[in-house]
């Protein structure tokens, strides 16, 4: 297949519907991923009690689109940055499913030395629409096409954090072991298991996903501003900001601002590693 080239071109460029499937075992194993444990957490990792999904789920499924479209353009994949992440449910997310994904390139940005791409996936089963999911990602190296417009620096600069402080802070800590469970959940880039690759591409060391960074702070904006009722959890999006290590604490603060909560995440070092989020209930 010859790969397209990074353009402006490749607006509306379509993924053809994806048959998709998963299990309550593929559900546990991602909470267990974004670090839910027992005994607190027993509804999302125990099919005694459910089991719950974590509606950050919808990011696997998504993931499988969205690389069905990357695989069809010419990108150097160690270039390649996750920038922005956003998961819409459009109803609380089954425990099992057959559904169909479907998605596409819905905006591209020349930035000069870099390009970014923005990808919007859409899952649906028997019932109807069940999810989207929107990606946007830095591609270094794949400006300078003379794309006109550089693009919005940021599509959440909307949502930078109030001054005052937060209505609500959650500190969950990550485990050494966190992105080896994690990756399990379809995500096997070995920038997160494997040190001599992590040092190749010039890191000091793995660190966690970043998607699995976002599903802690989506479980924890879940369980702390919507009472753990996947039924009323309607959306999260933000903007990745920095790694988070192994070991580290994962300090999620929330602003309730009424219709939507403003969200942040930073480490026990105090980094920002994930900025200009938003959350919305029904």
């Amino acid at each position: 297949m010859t790969k397209l080239p990074i353009n402006s071109d490749l607006v509306g460029l379509t993924v053809d519907p994806i048959a998709h499937s998963w299990t309550e075992r593929d559900t546990m194993l991602y909470a267990l991923g974004i670090g839910c444990r027992p005994p607190g957490d027993l509804d999302f990792i125990y099919e005694g009690s459910g089991p719950e999904v974590v509606p950050t789920f919808a990011v696997i499924p998504g993931l499988r689109a969205m690389g069905h479209a990357m695989q069809r353009i010419d990108i150097n994949l160690a270039a390649l940055l996750h920038g922005e992440q956003s998961v819409v449910t459009h109803r609380a997310l089954p425990p099992t499913a057959d559904i169909t994904i479907d998605g596409e390139i819905i905006a591209v940005w020349d930035k000069g030395k870099a390009a970014v791409l923005e990808f919007e996936g859409h899952g649906s089963d028997d019932h109807g629409p069940l999810f989207t999911v929107g990606a946007s990602l830095f591609v270094m190296g794949g400006g300078g096409w003379g794309g006109g417009e550089r693009g919005p620096s940021g599509s959440a600069a909307s949502n930078t954090a109030p001054a005052r402080k937060p209505d609500i802070v959650v500190e969950r800590e990550t485990r050494p072991e966190q992105a080896a469970i994690y990756r399990l959940s379809g995500d096997m880039n070995p920038m997160h298991i494997d040190p001599d690759f992590a040092a190749a591409a010039g890191f000091p060391g793995t660190f966690n996903h970043g998607l699995c960074t976002f599903g802690t702070i989506g479980h924890s904006v879940l369980g702390a501003w919507c009472g753990d009722d996947t039924d009323r959890f309607e959306s999260i999006k933000g903007r990745f900001a920095d790694q988070v290590w192994p070991g580290d604490a994962i300090i999620t603060r929330i602003w309730d601002e009424g219709d939507h909560a403003t969200v942040e995440a930073r480490t026990q070092h105090d980094n920002i590693v994930v900025s200009n989020g938003r959350a919305t209930k029904r």
